[in-house]
């Protein structure tokens, strides 16, 4: 999760039993967002975010061929906290890490 995730969206993967990481818990805030996707990769673990930076990060990453373990995003004002919860979850219930390398997802899923 990136410093700009809501704590309720956190905490409500967690009471699903979802591993999540913080960035706040990672000891990375304030990183930039191609140093928070180079430790995602290290961590192998895919990054959600609400910031559109990380949008234009990863599409660098993708015209230039240059690997990351994955971006979910979802807008801040058009997708709601209960959306994010429920297609976090299902993503990581269905998804490989492996799956998402290099992917730039968008939610809502549905």
């Amino acid at each position: 999760m990136d410093e700009h995730v809501p704590r309720s969206i956190t905490e409500g993967l967690r009471h699903r039993n979802v591993d999540v990481r913080t960035v706040q818990e990672d000891g990375t805030v304030a990183q930039d967002d191609p140093r928070l996707l180079d430790r995602a990769r290290e961590l192998g673990r895919v990054v959600f975010s609400r910031d559109d930076d990380f949008l234009r990060e990863g599409a660098r990453r993708q015209k230039v061929g240059e690997p990351f373990s994955g971006i979910i995003y979802a807008h801040q004002l058009r997708v709601t906290i209960g959306e994010c919860i429920e297609d976090l979850e299902l993503l990581v219930g269905t998804s490989d890490p492996a799956d998402l390398a290099n992917q730039v997802i968008h939610l809502p899923l549905r």
